[in-house]
């Protein structure tokens, strides 16, 4: 009977040390849920407590707490026992993401992981060592441009670990002004569509060159949060909400580069231009043409005798761009349904690099990366109104992706400009329309 108590400890210690295997059964960094920061302006923000005017506020009067740090989610998930991938989780939206290295930095003695986000040409890259992930986001297309990163396993709240109970409930449509201020010289119109349970807060902002994709966030208090990551965006949203007014007031920032202020109220009628109304071609019912190299290099032109007697659609997009992948991809889900012998589909990809080199390769990883089986073409550097200059027939480019309608005989029909995802309630209406197009298309043709 004196070894019994032996026995029991050593059954008790056997049971832990199967308990601790299994919870550790990874090689690398550890599978679950983690919570990032981005520091987009750690130093030029200074806090601001009692909510006074101040330059740096934009002019706004509240405290703007989250001071430039815009947090987001993750979860890592291994697939067998040395592979992982990452999952960034923004609202209803999850993004896997398989490319990824890890290895032993030699310099620092530390592990060293990079996340690439093969199809924006951007990455994550940083230390890691015991449940911390410390570096920075850095994209290629921007000159010199890298915001600090950190990461902490084991914690899944977004922005605060315990909000204060809310003073509204934000779910519904609010009209939207952005700017003037900051960044911004010019105001221009959005419309907020929200969904609040209890403090957590998701949705998205339309505007009429696009919409912002899905947001993540939370109320508490007087005080509203979101933000999104997914490798190309990283916003930041925060406001102060006047309960009584059913208004708001606040802040909007996009990487380290770009800020400016935005106010809303509640109204649910509010709507925006048409966008078959914002681009216009120059001489309608003139058939028109354009020459760009593929992802090969070689010339190709709407009249070549390979897309004679069909009817086209023309994607103006880029690679660097959300809105445009969210597009694509649409084409993509509509085609694998539909079969049009006599429609072609053709994009033209605006890119950040001016080297046609780099950009040729960014828009062959793209086509490859989507298994885009149609023709891929560089129109030229992203700026807009070099990209009105190489496509003349067009009054402007006002947005990344506009969708051109064109008839056998190489006639505008329509313009689509920007484009409402899966993030907005405009997203299903969309795609009404476009079976609706495409039917006219082809019967009139």
């Amino acid at each position: 009977m004196k070894f019994a108590p032996i026995l029991l400890a050593a059954m008790i210690l056997l049971t832990l040390t199967t308990c601790l295997r299994m919870e550790n059964a990874y090689t690398k960094i550890p599978p679950g849920v983690w919570r990032a920061v981005l520091q987009l302006d750690p130093s030029a923000v200074s806090p601001n407590p009692k909510g006074e005017y101040r330059e740096d506020k934009l002019g706004l009067t509240f405290d703007e707490v989250t001071n430039g740090e815009l947090p987001f989610n993750f979860e890592v998930e291994y697939t067998d026992d040395t592979t992982f991938q990452v999952v960034f989780l923004n609202g209803e939206e999850r993004i896997v993401v398989k490319d990824i290295s890890f290895g032993r930095s030699k310099s620092r003695a530390k592990d060293s992981i990079r996340i690439n986000f093969p199809i924006y040409d951007t990455y994550i890259v940083g230390l890691y060592e015991e449940g911390l992930i410390e570096g920075e986001y850095v994209v290629n297309y921007r000159e010199n441009y890298s915001i600090p990163f950190i990461a902490h396993f084991g914690e899944n709240h977004r922005f605060t670990k315990i909000p204060k109970a809310p003073a509204l409930n934000l779910s519904g449509i609010w009209e939207v002004t952005f700017g003037p201020g900051g960044d911004e010289s010019a105001a221009f119109a959005g419309i907020g569509e929200f969904v609040q349970k209890d403090n957590q807060l998701s949705g998205t902002f339309r505007t009429e060159t696009g919409d912002y994709r899905y947001l993540e966030g939370e109320v508490s208090g007087t005080k509203a949060y979101l933000s999104v990551f997914d490798g190309a965006h990283a916003f930041l949203f925060e406001a102060q909400i006047d309960a009584d007014a059913e208004t708001m007031i606040g802040s909007f920032r996009s990487g380290k580069h770009y800020r400016t202020i935005w106010q809303a109220r509640r109204n649910s009628e509010v709507t925006l231009k048409s966008p078959y109304e914002l681009t216009k071609v120059i001489d309608a019912g003139d058939p028109i043409d354009f020459t760009f190299p593929n992802t090969n290099g070689e010339a190709v032109s709407l009249s070549d005798e390979a897309f004679a007697g069909k009817a086209k659609l023309i994607q103006i997009m880029g690679t660097w761009c959300p809105n445009c992948k969210d597009e694509t991809q649409f084409l993509l889900d509509y085609f694998a349904k539909n079969t049009h012998p006599d429609l072609q589909v053709i994009s033209i990809g605006f890119e950040r690099y001016r080297e046609e080199e780099r950009a040729l390769a960014a828009l062959r990883r793209y086509q490859e990366r989507n298994e885009i089986p149609y023709p891929v073409l560089w129109g030229g550097y992203y700026d807009k109104e070099e990209a009105s200059r190489a496509l003349p027939m067009l009054n402007k480019i006002i947005s990344y992706p506009t969708l051109l309608f064109i008839d056998k005989e190489n006639r505008v029909r329509k313009i689509h400009t920007g484009f409402d995802g899966p993030a907005t309630s405009r997203f299903k209406a969309f795609q009404e329309e476009f079976e609706q197009s495409i039917q006219q298309l082809l019967s009139e043709s």
